[in-house]
């Protein structure tokens, strides 16, 4: 079977075809059913109190604007199906496991077909149970990010509130998807200069006029948004967009950002309706251009991506069309990502007994995910269909390359993207970056190394390109 890379997708290369000999990824308990598609939604407070651990030191101060863990259930396209966003920096490992077996039992669904993914912010929460078990194994006390104690309260709230919402679950009888691009938020943070070498870094805020000088670079401009109704009443809205979501940081008050003032803003002008939030695949993609840090920008950019977001659903709204069971599915694709081969475990357990821990990442993270790579462990990457959409579930801080290589296999289809899921393995970048070098495929960063590349597009387009 021949195989194509990013590059090659990019520049409009062919896709594999004859798929056909693939084992279909798709579940077929709906296919040829008749009956109605329904809407559970749930919503719960996911805000560390005061003392709580966050990614970067304990919360200090009571938030402003909570943070939300928030979802939505489908019901009578086979069993059930979950989407679960969280304003938390991350949820890797045992706990992603946990936060979805949490919510399946919930929903009355198996951990397969559920997806769970973080928004990215980074006053927010880290949850890992593997990290969690190795540090009291080796004997680590008073940990700064891994006492999961209020994360597991959190699945219990989400659990809770998704087995109230199914009793008031709402026939789904349109469904419609748009897209609108998003002017001035997102730009590449990393800077590669004409011998093919990363020169220079362009993080989530930046104040050197020259860095901040550079064209965008490599993006994905648009917002994607799926709609779903009860006649002309919108009952959720799903959007996603790929960009690093932080204005600023490291303020010790929790917060969601910029993208969660456009959600709460979104609220306010279509109040009928859940609005569920994803980060798309935006690990090389920030606000550096835009934003020099200064707290006004934090509004600006919520503005203008709630722009996007209204517009967005606009076509969506304008694009709906009728939806019955058939019309929705599931597939899924597991991948086994290996672990680094230049990250040895017993080095990083001398480091994480020896280092003090200094945020998201650290020897620990590497650990939890190298303890989990031994094992064999699989990432489901995951894949919701709508009519003509198709939502893609990946894990990590993956570049965007991945995202626009997604769009080119598939032009024919609405597809979009939600990263951020199993946050285990760090930043996933192109085989081609990490010859490159910069900040997001260090050791210290990236988990894994350029062979994720390949069964992570090989499991994409077999989702996107298998018959259903």
């Amino acid at each position: 079977m021949p195989r194509h890379d990013l590059k090659t997708l990019l520049l409009g290369g062919a896709v594999l075809a004859c798929l056909a000999a693939w084992p279909s990824p798709w579940a077929t308990a709906a296919d040829g059913a008749a009956g109605p598609v329904r809407l559970a939604t749930f919503d719960v407070d996911a805000t560390p109190p005061v003392g709580a651990a966050m990614a970067y030191g304990p919360a200090v101060k009571a938030a402003d604007l909570p943070l939300r863990c928030r979802g939505v259930v489908l019901l009578g396209a086979g069993e059930p199906i979950v989407l679960c966003a969280i304003d938390w920096i991350g949820v890797g490992n045992a706990a992603h496991d946990a936060f979805r077996a949490g919510l399946a039992a919930a929903a009355g669904t198996t951990p397969g077909r559920v997806a769970v993914h973080a928004l990215h912010q980074h006053d927010a929460p880290h949850a890992d149970f593997t990290a969690e078990r190795l540090l009291a194994t080796l004997g680590v006390r008073d940990h700064p990010r891994f006492d999961g104690a209020f994360h597991r309260e959190v699945i219990e709230r989400a659990a809770g509130a998704i087995r109230e919402g199914l009793a008031r679950a709402r026939t789904v009888t349109h469904a419609g998807f748009g897209r609108a691009e998003v002017h001035q938020i997102a730009s590449n943070r990393r800077l590669v200069g004409p011998e093919g070498k990363f020169v220079a870094w362009r993080g989530s805020a930046t104040k050197d006029g020259t860095i901040r000088g550079w064209p965008e670079g490599t993006i994905d401009p648009e917002v994607a948004a799926l709609a779903l109704f009860d006649g002309d009443e919108p009952l959720a809205v799903v959007t996603s967009y790929a960009t690093h979501p932080m204005s600023y940081y490291r303020t010790g008050v929790p917060g969601p950002d910029f993208p969660g003032i456009a959600r709460f803003l979104r609220s306010q002008d279509l109040p009928a309706a859940l609005h569920l939030h994803f980060t798309g695949a935006g690990g090389n993609v920030a606000a550096g251009k835009y934003n020099d840090g200064t707290p006004d920008n934090r509004v600006a950019m919520a503005l203008r991506l709630a722009t996007g977001m209204r517009r967005a659903y606009d076509q969506a709204r304008a694009a709906k069309v009728p939806v019955a069971s058939a019309d929705v599915g599931w597939g899924s694709a597991p991948v086994v990502l290996a672990v680094r081969g230049e990250l040895d475990p017993r080095v990083l357990e001398e480091q994480v007994r020896a280092k003090p821990d200094r945020g998201t990442f650290a020897p620990i993270d590497a650990l939890a995910f190298a303890s989990r790579a031994a094992e064999r462990h699989a990432i489901d990457v995951t894949c919701l269909r709508v009519g003509t959409a198709r939502m893609l579930h990946l894990p990590g801080e993956l570049f965007v390359e991945y995202q626009l290589a997604a769009r080119a296999m598939r032009p024919d289809l609405g597809v979009f993207m939600a990263a951020y899921g199993d946050y285990g393995p760090g930043y996933i970048g192109t085989a081609a970056a990490y010859g490159q070098g910069g900040y997001e495929v260090q050791l210290t960063s990236s988990f894994v190394g350029p062979e994720a590349e390949e069964p992570l597009l090989e499991a994409i387009r077999t989702l996107l390109e298998a018959p259903r």
